[in-house]
């Protein structure tokens, strides 16, 4: 089987690759030409890499042309919440007209790839209390360029599905974080700035901290990884799924638990930092997963602890 992850040298697209490699499939990965390598530079010479921009549909084009894959995971986006805001037009390029050259390259190359659409909790916006466990059946209240940047993406895999046939599975994911996540989202920054104060690099015993009453359900990325591909492999092209973790908990308990990991708990402590604070924040996010459960049997097996420490000591490594 020959599979195309677009995004491969990201967070997730690298965890993606590790993964079809163990399971014996040849990977290609589809990378714009100033991304960093640092996440695929231990697998660089098991995958071929095709040079990509997504919103460059001669480029997308080109790479499908040339891969003809059997199955995609699309992961490639602009995904940081907070930066959407500030870039709410390339956001939407990335995101909605990325995916619609994606689609539209699949079709005209007249090739019927499963194809894996990611798109987001963040779909699902400011959910009410009596409204949780969120189903995929929710209404949908983006709050962010980002989150409506995801709504367009999902609704593209729908309709290409409906208009095409071509085979679209969407997913949206909740929380999920591990090794590699970028610096700038929230768990990751939490444990680089505590293993920055460990090692001297932070003077101030403070992290600094956004909102910290958000309820969140965290996933570990080797479990979400596991699940789509459990999702090319059972599930119905067409349809919709929530995937998600077990531990649910505000931001601020997350943090808790990381500072507690440290030698130096006892004098870590979190600071407000008004710039961290989203003009509009989706604080509710607790999955229902049981629709994809009963068509994978998948659930989550790593335990949070084993996430938040591996997250601890991946920035430990490298601050």
């Amino acid at each position: 089987m020959r599979a195309l992850i677009t995004g491969v040298t990201g967070f997730v697209g690298s965890h993606m690759a590790e993964f079809l490699l163990n399971k014996g499939v040849e990977v290609h990965g589809a990378k714009r030409w100033r991304s960093p390598m640092d996440n695929i530079k231990h697998i660089r010479n098991e995958i071929t890499l095709e040079e990509c921009e997504l919103r460059d549909f001669a480029s997308i084009n080109r790479v499908i042309s040339k891969v003809r894959p059997d199955v995609i995971y699309h992961l490639a986006a602009q995904s940081y919440v907070p930066a959407s805001f500030i870039l709410p037009g390339d956001t939407l390029a990335v995101n909605v007209i990325g995916t619609a050259n994606l689609l539209e390259a699949i079709r005209l190359n007249k090739i019927d790839p499963i194809v894996h659409i990611c798109s987001s909790s963040e779909v699902y916006g400011q959910v009410r209390p009596e409204e949780v466990p969120i189903k995929e059946t929710n209404p949908l209240r983006p709050v962010s360029p980002y989150a409506v940047s995801k709504v367009g993406e999902d609704m593209l895999g729908y309709q290409y599905f409906v208009s095409y046939g071509i085979r679209t599975i969407r997913t949206r994911m909740f929380t999920h974080t591990g090794a590699r996540r970028g610096e700038f989202f929230v768990e990751s920054s939490f444990a680089k700035q505590i293993a920055e104060i460990e090692k001297g690099v932070k003077k101030e015993p403070f992290v600094n901290v956004g909102n910290l009453e958000s309820i969140r359900t965290f996933a570990d990325v080797r479990d979400a990884v596991r699940a789509y591909w459990l999702l090319t492999e059972k599930c119905r092209p067409g349809e919709v799924y929530n995937i998600g973790g077990n531990a649910t908990m505000k931001v601020g308990e997350m943090l808790q638990k990381l500072i507690a990991m440290s030698e130096m708990k006892d004098i870590i402590k979190p600071r407000i930092d008004p710039s961290l604070l989203r003009p509009s924040d989706v604080t509710l996010q607790i999955p229902d997963t049981t629709k994809f459960s009963k068509e994978t049997g998948w659930k989550p097996e790593i335990p949070f602890e084993k996430t938040m420490k591996d997250i601890l000591d991946y920035w430990r490594a490298r601050v």
